[in-house]
């Protein structure tokens, strides 16, 4: 499924890199300015399929989620990045393609944490907050180098975490307490994503708001309260000291130190962040996000449609993207 989406994506990428070629006799990212419209559509399907970005990218929560529990820390730490790094360049190369990226970018968010809200498997929870969490990278071009450190840390955290979990399924964890020693780890990670202070993701999340555009804030901040809704799914995960952790091994402890000392440190690359009016905004979405979950979200049972994420439609759905957004180019041109 993986190879067959990928390659797929490449092979529209390649040919929009050839027509770009064609018109400008180069293959620098300032020649995309004076490209063909289809060319800069066919690399942009491209990448938005490679990187997992909005509705193209819907191969990715049921690769990540099924996939072993190692690769899928690595596939949503590290590999999706492949197809955004050059996304946020064009962005930040070509100044005319900066507000396609940051559409884009808000889309992803909303339309990642819109399906993480109602999941109840674990691993599909994280699986769509990477695709929402892409979107926060791309609506901050500027500073997505940042955001994306930050995401690769806790997502291959959070990923190697649940998969050392006695089930995916959050009503059975609900059930049975988990070990204490992994419900800290999981609730470090997840305040982490979440914005909270003294971690890394208060300043990533601080650093984009503070480069958003006027209309993007709206959509960022429901993305952002739906990220603390979702992780307080495993924020209240029942757990006791009492409850044995003896079959996970070693080497774990040793990856989740490592990653969770990272977003620790990682704090400190933004300490600028760190002032009253800067530390209100991202406690009160958490504490919203908490009360929602709490009051409503807990008691909801709602599934959502799952047919883009079918095998047989995804190519369908790539061309549909393409169409959209070879017309948004003829927009901005």
């Amino acid at each position: 499924r993986y190879l067959f989406v990928s390659n797929t994506a490449m092979l529209f990428y390649l040919i929009g890199a050839a027509l770009v070629y064609q018109s400008s006799h180069s293959f620098a990212f300032t020649g995309l300015a004076n490209a063909p419209t289809e060319a800069i559509a066919l690399i942009f399907l491209g990448l938005l399929t490679k990187g997992g970005i909005f509705v193209s990218g819907l191969w990715l929560p049921q690769t990540h989620s099924e996939a072993e529990t190692p690769i899928s820390a690595l596939m949503s730490g590290v590999v999706v990045k492949a197809g955004v790094f050059p996304l946020v360049r064009f962005a930040l190369m070509v100044p005319e393609i900066d507000p396609v990226v940051r559409f884009f970018g808000v889309s992803t968010a909303l339309l990642g944490v819109s399906y993480a809200v109602f999941a109840k498997d674990s691993k599909r929870i994280l699986a769509f907050h990477t695709v929402s969490q892409l979107g926060f990278i791309l609506a901050a071009p500027t500073v997505g180098g940042f955001y994306a450190l930050t995401h690769g840390l806790v997502k291959s955290a959070l990923f190697l975490i649940a998969g050392n979990l006695p089930s995916r399924n959050i009503k059975d964890l609900k059930k049975n307490p988990i070990p204490t020693s992994m419900w800290v780890a999981l609730a470090i990670a997840s305040f982490s994503i979440s914005g909270f202070p003294l971690l890394a993701g208060f300043g990533a999340k601080v650093l984009t708001s503070k480069n958003l555009v006027p209309w993007q804030i709206i959509g960022m901040n429901i993305a952002a309260l739906g990220t603390s809704i979702s992780f307080a799914k495993f924020i209240f995960l029942p757990h006791s000291s009492e409850t044995s952790a003896d079959k996970v091994k070693t080497g774990f402890w040793v990856a989740i130190a490592f990653l969770l000392g990272g977003l620790v440190l990682a704090n400190g690359f933004y300490y600028e962040a760190y002032s009253l009016k800067n530390t209100v905004k991202p406690l009160v979405t958490i504490a919203a996000g908490w009360l929602a979950y709490l009051l409503i979200f807990q008691k909801l049972s709602i599934k959502l449609p799952r047919v883009a994420e079918q095998f047989n439609h995804l190519i369908g759905v790539m061309s549909l993207v393409l169409v959209f957004l070879f017309w948004m180019v003829l927009a901005i041109g």
